[in-house]
């Protein structure tokens, strides 16, 4: 609770000197970069977001993974979303996002009504970033002040997205390192990857678990047995790539610690989730920690998407403010 409370007030410390300033922060984010210029933003954001989760639940899921594989390829500044044109190579197109990447249409009815309402004003970047805490909190998770302030780059890069995000079976070290480019710590890998709590995996990404772990034909035994019979039954040995099973088997739909009570029994879906119990001992304590503590969980993982949402970002008279989410502006 004293930690909660701490967390609180440096956060209204953080709040309430910068909202009284204006786009000329010194390039820096912060919560109220829109309040004079566009004051309907998070609104904004928040209607169309509802609207898509009460439809699909699962696109709440969707839009925590875009901002994620966003930030982790030149920051957070919406090159994800860019389709390919001319000089650009979509990282729609990447390995990790190729055929799975969604929520995209979401995005668009967002930043029309962004457009109609206050054109020219509000960042794709920052349209990710607000969908995706107002995405937690639709599904019961946590809710943060989320620093404001970003644009838009005018470039996207396939190999950053097909060497940056990490892959659903690289090992514990390999995913770690890939968290410390960006700054980002092993709390911060543990907090993030508690996202899985909602949303769905294609049988393509965990099919190595089920049937040929580490080459040798044999599945991973430190699967739970019963766990990868039901797996085996939904997904074949080949074919049915995108067949989906759920992340979190004890509430699929809800945003809460059930998580890391899977990973403690050897319930995670993705060799890249149970890596996080099996393979290193502070990962493992903190996720002791998360499945005892939804508190401890809730509050960790706002302080660390917020740390993501801030990898370097675009400010001040860099990139843009496209019109379009999926196109530079010409």
């Amino acid at each position: 609770m004293a930690r909660l409370t701490s967390f609180l007030l440096l956060s209204l410390l953080f709040i309430f000197p910068l909202c009284l300033c204006d786009k000329s922060n010194g390039g820096k984010l912060f919560p109220g970069f829109y309040a004079h210029s566009c004051p309907q933003a998070g609104e904004i954001v928040r209607s169309v977001v509802a609207k898509a989760v009460a439809k699909e639940t699962r696109m709440a899921a969707s839009l925590l993974r875009l901002h994620f594989h966003d930030c982790f390829v030149q920051g957070c500044d919406g090159s994800l979303l860019l389709d390919s044109s001319g000089r650009i190579t979509s990282e729609k197109n990447s390995n990790p996002n190729s055929k799975s990447a969604r929520g995209f249409d979401v995005v668009d009815q967002i930043k029309a009504q962004l457009e109609k309402e206050c054109p020219g004003t509000v960042s794709c970047a920052d349209v990710l970033t607000l969908a995706a805490r107002d995405s937690s909190v639709l599904t019961g998770g946590p809710s943060w002040v989320v620093p404001l302030g970003r644009r838009d780059s005018r470039s996207a890069s396939l190999s950053g997205s097909n060497n940056n995000i990490p892959a659903p079976n690289n090992t514990f070290q390999t995913i770690l390192t890939k968290f410390k480019r960006q700054g980002l710590d092993v709390t911060d890998l543990v907090a993030l990857s508690g996202s899985h709590t909602i949303g769905f995996s294609r049988c393509t990404s965990f099919r190595q678990r089920l049937y040929n772990q580490s080459g040798n034909g044999r599945p991973d035994m430190t699967l739970e047995q019963s766990f990868a019979a039901n797996l085996r039954q939904r997904c074949p040995r080949s074919g049915g790539d995108q067949i989906l099973s759920v992340l979190d088997t004890i509430s699929a739909a809800k945003f809460d610690n059930s998580y890391f009570k899977n990973l403690i029994e050897n319930r995670g879906l993705l060799n890249s989730d149970q890596v996080l119990f099996s393979s290193n001992e502070k990962s493992r304590e903190l996720v002791k920690k998360y499945a005892e503590d939804q508190g401890e969980f809730f509050e960790q993982f706002a302080e660390s998407m917020i740390k993501m949402g801030n990898i370097s970002p675009m400010t001040g008279s860099n990139g843009e403010i496209r019109k379009n989410c999926r196109k530079i502006n010409s």
